[in-house]
C-alpha cells in the first residue's frame, strides 16, 4: 500500500497502460482522477491548463501526476499532413507541458511526483515514425529539464521509456497493416531478448516505482523499460 492517502491524476486512463495503472494505484490506496479522450480533448489548451486544478478540487489535493496519454503517428515526414503534426505535438508534448505547468504550483507545498510516458523511440529513433519520435524526444528532454528545475520544491519528475507494449494501440496498428495481431505480437516477442513483448503491468510497475518513496532520490531520469531490445 505505497500510495495510501495519495491523490493522483492520470491521463490516457482507458488505454492498455492507463487502465492497468489506474487499477494498480487504487489497489495500493490512492484516490485517482482518471481522464481519457471521452472526458476531454488534450488538443484543447484550456482543458489541459485547467485539468490539474479540477483534479485537485475533486480529490482534495494532488500528489501524483501521470502524463500517460499519447498517440503513435506512423510514416515519413514527407507523408505527414498539417493535422498529423498538430495532433502529435498537441497530445504528446504540449498537453504534458501544460499539465505539468498547472500541477507543479499545486504540489509544491507538500511535494509529490510526476511520471511521464516517453518512449525508447524518442531516445534512439526508429524508421518511419518521424513525428512520433520527435514528440517523444521532446517529452524526454522536458522531463529532464523539469526534474532539475523543480527538485528543490520537493517535486520529482521522471519518465518511463517503453519499447513495444501489448496494448490495443499496438494491436490496432498491426490490424491496419493487414496483420493478425496475435501472430504479430508473438513474432515481435521473439525479437526481444527477455522473450516477450511487454505487458502493460510491466510498464506500470516501473511507473509506480518512480512515483513511490523508494525512488526518493531519483529525478530528471528516463527509465527505459524495453526487455533489452534496442530500437531498430
Amino acid at each position: 500500500m505505497r500510495f495510501t492517502g495519495k491523490k493522483a491524476l492520470v491521463t490516457g486512463a482507458a488505454g492498455g497502460i492507463g487502465s492497468s495503472l489506474v487499477a494498480a494505484l487504487r489497489e495500493e490506496g490512492a484516490s485517482v482522477f482518471a481522464v481519457d479522450i471521452t472526458d476531454g480533448d488534450l488538443m484543447n489548451s484550456t482543458y489541459c491548463d485547467t485539468l490539474p486544478e479540477r483534479a485537485a478540487k475533486s480529490l482534495g489535493g494532488i500528489d501524483l501526476v501521470f502524463n500517460n496519454a499519447g498517440i503513435i503517428t506512423r510514416g515519413l515526414i514527407t507523408d505527414s499532413t498539417d493535422d498529423d503534426i498538430a495532433r502529435t505535438l498537441s497530445i504528446n508534448i504540449e498537453a504534458p507541458a501544460r499539465i505539468c505547468r498547472g500541477a507543479i504550483p499545486l504540489m509544491e507545498k507538500t511535494g509529490g511526483a510526476i511520471v511521464n510516458t516517453a518512449s525508447c523511440w524518442g531516445l534512439r529513433p526508429g524508421p518511419n515514425h518521424a513525428l512520433y519520435c520527435m514528440s517523444k524526444a521532446a517529452l524526454a528532454t522536458l522531463t529532464q529539464c523539469m526534474g532539475r528545475d523543480h527538485a528543490a520544491q520537493g517535486i520529482r519528475i521522471n519518465a518511463v521509456a517503453p519499447n513495444e507494449v501489448d496494448t490495443p494501440m499496438l494491436r490496432s496498428g498491426f490490424e491496419l497493416r493487414g496483420f493478425d495481431p496475435n501472430t504479430a505480437i508473438k513474432a515481435l516477442g521473439e525479437t526481444v531478448p527477455i522473450g516477450h513483448v511487454a505487458k502493460p503491468s510491466e510498464i506500470v510497475d516501473a511507473m509506480l516505482y518512480l512515483a513511490s518513496d523508494s525512488a526518493s532520490y531519483i529525478t530528471g531520469t528516463i527509465l527505459e523499460v524495453n526487455g533489452g531490445k534496442p530500437v531498430g
